[in-house]
């Protein structure tokens, strides 16, 4: 069926939605690691924590993908169940993260998250694909981009704006997550919901070319038949898809090393997280000698005695610094031996919580020049091709990331921040603008979420090996591994230009 062109409010209402989602799925990467720091987890420990995220995406997407392909309803039409669905659990799930008692339970409740997100999200990725002619799919993504961009912008700065204009507090009792960051995420679940509404019930959706024809088809596909079919498209990709696939695993390789590491890395090479060496030899060997009241503390006491082990083998023990985890037991703690230096523990604590305030910030900015410069990446496609567009933006990414190691004052982070917002603007666009000419119109969800294998691979394989990196590799240097990320993006910039683009031979807006 030939598709319409749509009017700009028309492609604008339904990409509105994707304003909400990314809320949770910026809240999610600028803030869990800092979650799971606070509830006492390692470096080594924070990778294997944030393997949830993507694990819930490789089983998610591609089911989701199937099952709205062969879903109609005369109101809801195909991939709106999917959006409401997906937003509803979302939204509680923010409600609940921030408020986890314990690090098992914050890992579990971003398994719930993650997954609710993919519900929502896949089926907006078919979406243009459904509603759009080709000429037109570059436009869809753009603006899908755009939406991507405010809503990290907004989520991402929240917990500065809540500490530095509503004056919530950014710190809080060890153990526990501040308040700044609790009201961040209660306001994305409240905007995840409402964006995601808005497009449901601003957009209609085109039926099947035959409603009975799927009916009949859902009713004959057994269950192992659809597993089968669903898990079984990895080995029946179109060549485009196939070349994209290496793009995307280098892609999303750098870009979860700078979500899980940029924290640590950030605070504790461009903030004053040092202390006396007086004073860490204090520290420990109180931690070495204190005994444990109880199961509780004893679990503490172990995080504490590996953090100051890695900083006694790695570390400048001439100028030592300490983990926010370290600062936490020893600022919050009643210990009559630290009275008089509690409040070095205290600044050290404050340091920390004001550099992950200020990356929040400078996600923000990524966040926003990628929605800008998603307006400007099809002009670019038009004057050269997808393919050397993505690649550029790709390279500026990776030395965005390569520039964190060289610079010394914080602030100018959000340089470097600004240059991977360029990359984002385009990772979330012309990899599928690319991939929908290559695809079948009745299997577009499936073979999106298909696709999704590429996004999430690479991010198991970057939990499974990265602490392992990180400690023995690089020495608890998180700032190297965030130098491998940007290496790994330009990578992906020269993959890029092997891909076989359809859409190549004629001009798209």
């Amino acid at each position: 069926m030939e598709k319409r062109r749509l009017s700009f409010w028309e492609i604008w209402n339904m990409s509105f939605g994707f304003l909400g989602i990314q809320f949770g799925f910026e809240l999610q990467n600028s803030n869990i690691s800092r979650i799971f720091e606070t509830l006492g987890a390692n470096k080594d420990e924070i990778p294997i924590l944030w393997i949830a995220a993507p694990f819930t995406g490789l089983v998610v997407q591609p089911i989701i993908g199937y099952l709205s392909d062969r879903t109609w309803h005369h109101y809801w039409g195909r991939r709106r169940p999917f959006f409401f669905m997906g937003a509803v659990l979302a939204s509680i799930a923010l409600f609940i993260v921030p408020n986890s008692p314990t690090l098992w339970i914050a890992g579990g409740m971003l398994w719930i998250l993650d997954a609710s997100i993919n519900i929502s999200m896949e089926p907006f990725r078919a979406f243009v694909g459904d509603k759009l002619p080709p000429e037109q799919r570059t436009s869809g993504f753009a603006m899908q981009s755009f939406f991507i961009g405010i809503g990290s912008v907004i989520a991402a700065i929240l917990p500065w704006v809540f500490t530095n204009w509503l004056h919530f507090s950014n710190t809080a009792p060890a153990g526990e997550i501040p308040e700044s960051v609790k009201w961040s995420f209660y306001v994305g679940g409240f905007a995840f919901l409402s964006a995601v509404m808005y497009t449901v019930f601003t957009t209609k959706e085109f039926p099947p070319e035959s409603i009975e024809a799927l009916r009949k088809e859902r009713k004959e596909t057994t269950f192992s038949q659809a597993l089968k079919e669903t898990f079984g498209g990895i080995f029946k990709m179109p060549k485009t898809m196939k070349q994209l696939a290496f793009v995307q695993f280098f892609t999303w390789f750098a870009l979860f090393s700078m979500w899980i590491y940029a924290t640590n890395a950030v605070t504790s090479t461009k903030y004053n997280m040092h202390i006396s060496p007086e004073l860490f030899a204090k520290a420990e060997s109180f931690a070495k000698e204190k005994k444990a009241d109880n199961i509780k503390d004893s679990k503490q006491l172990k995080s504490l005695q590996k953090d100051f082990e890695e900083i006694r083998k790695f570390g400048n023990l001439s100028n030592p610094v300490i983990s926010v985890n370290i600062a936490n037991y020893f600022a919050d703690g009643n210990f009559k031996e630290f009275t008089q230096s509690k409040a070095e523990f205290k600044r050290v604590q404050q340091e920390y919580n004001d550099g992950a305030d200020w990356l929040n910030v400078c996600s923000s900015v990524r966040n926003g020049v990628a929605a800008l410069f998603a307006f400007i990446i099809p002009l670019i496609a038009f004057r050269t091709n997808r393919k050397i567009t993505h690649a550029i933006c790709l390279v500026i990414g990776g030395l965005g990331l390569l520039s964190i190691y060289f610079i010394t004052n914080p602030t100018l982070i959000v340089v470097s921040m600004g240059m991977v917002g360029v990359a984002w603007a385009s990772i979330l666009s012309m990899p599928y603008a690319m991939l929908s000419n290559a695809l079948p119109a009745n299997k577009m969800g499936y073979y999106m979420g298909v696709f999704n294998f590429f996004i999430v691979i690479p991010q198991i394989v970057a939990a499974s090996i990265l602490g392992y990196f990180t400690i023995h590799i690089f020495n608890a240097d998180t700032l190297l591994t965030i130098v491998l990320g940007g290496c790994s993006m330009i990578l992906a910039a020269a993959l890029t230009l092997i891909v076989k683009d359809d859409g190549d031979n004629k001009k798209t807006v």
